[in-house]
């Protein structure tokens, strides 16, 4: 409200100290300080001890690094969600917890070591990969707090710490104890680079080009060639192959894994072929109907021929059954290892998407494959070593990584005339590749320990926890309930050495392997004194049961394993780990973390919840998105350098620059304005919307604040207060403000929060509330109840935006009620508050219904002021006279004395009613005379002074 002349000092303008900029990077640190010195989190957990327990369980975060985009958002959402159920009058304590095994921090170790590392021993190495994983935990942890989050902070839970270590070997003691745990040689993704198993969850498939071969296997013949001993015979398919050669054609994309053939898988149920070979006219090949023209034209047959079906032999489905045990001969080994090998055999996991339908299958190479192989007594051969180097076993290639024997394995084939397809033909696609280094994966048998899913029903027990689950977004039980019905037995054991190893002993002396529970039970009472590094530095006695001796020969030359356990079974435990610790956190409400922690935490999670208690460990499971730039591509520090090294003009701002500049506040907006359950955009743009609005917050703050300058809350509570329509408005206004946040918060809709406060702030308040009130808080005398009421209400408002933004704009509100006038008993923290209630407004609420009906004419007035202001008039210049519905008349009569503040003119006339259907107003200028104090018009002035309304005359009479 404006002023002029000799009255400019006398309105009641706003004082406050709050600053409307509020340099937040640089204060924030200090409201941290604050909290951490008066202990603020100790004193909300004190104060909620009594309600209902909320337990949101961290999942750990490796620490290998500074904190990412990614990270950020995940802490932030996680923050927000333990805030508003503190401040919805939960008990909800949070421990952070941090991942500090595993190949991530090995492999950063091993580039700082260097040369070194070959003369260090095992336990020098994990000193030095402990050293680097504290380092980091300290590095994030202030990076967490610099966010503005609560938690214990002193007191994460770490999984190297030695009562975590036994909680993990506790673990695997029930897996043995429930016949889980089993030793074996089955194919697992193996990483050539790093030298490790590696788990599904660490796993990405990326573009690949692989070479695109068709081979020919032909049939064997003589003696011995067939399960009855003679030699197969074609005819046996049809008549018409009589005095025929028959070989079989596979399709593969990995030549390497031809050394590793030991059978040939049909579909029962397909329909097949015989086509007459394109290089050999007493040869006929076998493929499926559906494929043959594919077949045929990798061959080089033109396409009108390759489908020309006229010389096609149909084998009838009988007959396609005497090949079920029948031997082939492999196009570049002599003689099978094994009788087993060489043989043809049925499965459901053939396809007609690409191929021949025939499957050459390699039991040490594939699950499908491995799964014939069991079935069939074959080997689970594999010859490729940790390196992905051929052995000795195939002198071809030996000593030959997989990727340089592919192009001479096909040349061998072109040259031995088993190759049907060009040489040179590749097929881009989908390839398993290694999380870590990102070079492609092998899958090779090697003998490693995995839990067995289908034992003791796990597999089904998982997939009912899943169904009692609560998932958001709901797609989410769909996903993990797939990948946990199509996994295979989950390989646990790796060949690295930062990890907690699997405590299995060797006996030297007949070979067995002894993994049994209560074996494990001691140990893990050994690590909760020592730690894992007892097993690489502490001798075997003073590490096994006293007097324990192979249970099978009675020796006591033992060796120990020196495999680790799989990071994510470490992970997956850290429920069990940290309910040790505080067993205040054994009921888990909630899991947050990323969408593609549905194949890896949240999975593991569930199989150890299982494995050990029969149950999931969580109640309910959040995911969120991955955070992308403008043009769609993940928001990280090696995506942008990617991109940069494609030649493409990339922008990325470190976090910490961001905060910096700008204050940790803007982050956890952005986090909140976001619908975060789907991947989230950040870019300049987006945060520029945000600082608009942060200001603008502020701003709206500074005023409240300022027209609190001389209010006592103990002193005119609001119950007291006469209360004007429009403050009775207000007031119901907010109310359905705060229902509505709370409930947001409860259903975790943020961006609803945010969506509604803005609104609120911009809408409610600026453009309505506070831009009619004004004129009381500046004119009207200082303890006028019409000023006192219109404080109250404000106070209420402010109080109640402080505590419903507080769990995102922690800093902002923290600051507004510091300088808030405070009720007696009130914490010195807003953080301390409790949501107000609020009271949701009806549809139909007869209030709510009579202020759609004044804010509808309130607008239409608005509209006609702007021809009144253009001739340079004001709008407290004007008179409006209403034409309204008679429907409305009883609303607008019964408010007719606030009518002149709503619509911010100085006079409003009531006319008639309007003929037509839709209501209008006609404006011309008050009458009367222009009071020079608030500038309304007023044909009844004041006696003293003589040039202001009488209400303002009072105002300055009180004033003297």
């Amino acid at each position: 409200m404006a002023s002029a002349g000799k009255y400019k000092h006398t309105l009641n303008l706003p004082e406050t100290d709050f600053p409307m900029r509020g340099n937040m990077a640089a204060r924030e640190p200090e409201f941290i300080a604050g909290w951490e010195e008066s202990d603020v989190y100790g004193r909300i957990l004190a104060a909620r001890k009594p309600g209902k327990k909320y337990i949101l369980h961290d999942g750990p975060p490796y620490s290998n690094g500074n904190l990412h985009h990614g990270h950020i958002l995940n802490n932030i959402l996680k923050d927000i969600v333990v805030k508003s159920k503190s401040m919805a009058g939960f008990y909800a304590p949070f421990v952070p917890g941090w991942d500090t095994h595993g190949l991530p921090i090995e492999l950063a170790v091993d580039r700082e070591l260097g040369d070194r590392k070959a003369s260090m021993s095992r336990a020098e190495i994990r000193a030095a990969c402990r050293e680097y994983a504290l380092k980091f935990v300290d590095i994030q942890r202030a990076e967490r707090r610099r966010l503005g989050s609560f938690g214990d902070w002193d007191h994460p839970y770490l999984t190297l710490n030695h009562d975590y270590e036994a909680a993990i070997v506790r673990a695997l003691a029930a897996f043995a104890r429930g016949g889980y745990l089993e030793r074996g040689k089955k194919p697992v993704h193996w990483c050539p680079q790093d030298g490790t198993a590696l788990a599904e969850a660490e796993i990405e498939y990326r573009d690949h080009t692989s070479p695109s071969i068709h081979v020919r296997m032909a049939m064997a013949e003589g003696p011995g060639s067939s399960p009855t001993g003679d030699g197969f015979d074609p005819a046996t398919l049809d008549s018409r192959l009589a005095g025929r050669r028959l070989a079989l054609t596979i399709w593969t994309t990995t030549p390497w894994t031809l050394p590793a053939n030991l059978a040939v898988v049909l579909h029962r149920n397909f329909e097949y072929v015989a086509v007459p070979s394109p290089r050999d006219p007493d040869e006929y090949l076998l493929c499926a109907k559906a494929l043959a023209p594919a077949l045929l034209a990798a061959a080089g047959v033109a396409p009108e021929a390759a489908s020309d079906a006229s010389d096609w032999i149909d084998i009838a489905p009988e007959r396609l059954a005497t090949l079920e045990g029948q031997r082939y001969r492999h196009p570049f080994i002599d003689a099978p290892k094994s009788d087993a090998d060489f043989r043809i055999w049925f499965a459901d996991y053939v396809t007609l998407e690409q191929g021949t339908g025939l499957v050459h299958t390699a039991p040490g190479h594939g699950a499908d494959d491995y799964a014939t192989g069991i079935a069939h007594g074959l080997e689970p051969y594999a010859p490729v070593d940790g390196a992905g180097r051929f052995t000795d076993e195939v002198p071809l290639w030996q000593g030959q990584r997989t990727t340089e024997a592919n192009p001479k394995i096909v040349a061998h084939l072109d040259a031995i005339g088993a190759l049907l397809s060009d040489p040179k033909a590749t097929i881009g696609h989908s390839y398993p590749h290694c999380w870590r280094c990102k070079g492609p994966v092998l899958f090779r048998a090697t003998p490693q320990w995995f839990a067995r899913i289908d034992h003791n029903a796990m597999r089904q027990r998982a997939l009912a926890e899943i169904e009692h689950t609560e998932w958001i977004p709901p797609w989410g039980e769909q996903r993990i309930s797939g990948m946990i019905a199509n996994r295979p037995d989950w390989c646990l054991s790796r060949q690295r050495i930062w990890g907690v190893p699997i405590p299995a002993v060797y006996c030297k002396a007949c070979g067995d392997v002894r993994a049994d529970a209560e074996m494990m039970d001691h140990v893990a009472e050994v690590f909760a004194e020592r730690g894992a590094d007892s097993w690489y530095r502490d001798p075997i006695a003073d590490l096994l049961p006293p007097g324990f001796r192979c249970p099978s020969c009675g020796s006591d030359d033992l060796a120990l394993e020196q495999d680790i356990v799989d990071v994510w079974f470490e992970s997956g435990t850290s429920w069990l780990a940290v309910r040790a610790q505080h067993p205040e956190l054994s009921d888990i409400d909630l899991y947050l973390e990323g969408s593609d922690q549905h194949r890896g935490w949240f999975h593991s999670s569930l199989l150890v919840g299982i494995g050990v208690a029969g149950k999931a460990p969580y109640k309910s499971v959040i995911t969120h998105g991955f955070v992308l730039d403008d043009n769609g591509r993940p928001y990280s520090k090696s995506e942008i350098e990617r991109a940069r090294r494609q030649g493409k003009k990339v922008k990325f701002v470190p976090p910490g620059d961001t905060i910096a500049q700008y204050g940790a506040e803007l982050f956890r907006l952005w986090v909140a304005s976001t619908e975060f359950r789907s991947d989230i955009p950040y870019s300049d743009k987006v945060l520029s919307g945000l600082i608009d609005w942060v200001k603008k917050f502020r701003n709206t703050a500074r005023f409240l604040l300022g027209n609190l300058n001389d209010f006592s809350p103990d002193q005119t509570p609001l119950d007291s207060c006469a209360l004007s329509a429009l403050d009775r408005h207000a007031l119901a206004r907010l109310g359905d403000v705060a229902y509505r946040v709370r409930e947001a918060y409860a259903s975790f809709e943020l961006h609803v929060v945010y969506r509604t406060l803005v609104d609120y702030v911009a809408v409610d308040l600026s453009a309505f509330y506070l831009d009619i009130v004004k004129d009381r808080l500046y004119s009207s005398a200082k303890d006028a109840p019409e000023r006192r009421a219109a404080q109250a209400v404000i106070y209420t408002i402010t109080r109640t935006l402080a505590a419903l933004a507080a769990p995102i704009l922690a800093f902002s509100a923290e600051d507004v009620w510091r300088h808030l006038p405070r009720r007696t008993g009130d914490p010195d923290s807003v953080h301390l508050l409790v949501f107000p209630e609020g009271k949701a407004l009806a549809a139909d609420d007869p209030g709510a219904l009579a202020w759609a009906t004044l804010l509808e004419y309130r607008d239409l007035v608005t509209q006609n002021l702007e021809a009144f202001r253009q001739k340079k008039h004001r709008s407290l210049d004007a008179r409006v006279t209403l034409y309204p519905r008679a429907a409305d008349r009883p609303v607008l009569a019964q408010h007719q004395e606030d009518l002149a503040d709503l619509f911010i003119v100085s006079q409003v006339i009531l006319g008639e009613d309007a003929t037509e259907k839709a209501p209008h107003v006609t404006i011309d200028h008050a009458a009367g005379q222009r009071c020079e104090r608030c500038w309304k018009w007023s044909e009844k002035m004041a006696t003293d002074p003589a040039d202001v309304c009488e209400r303002c005359g009072v105002a300055l009479k009180a004033q003297s």
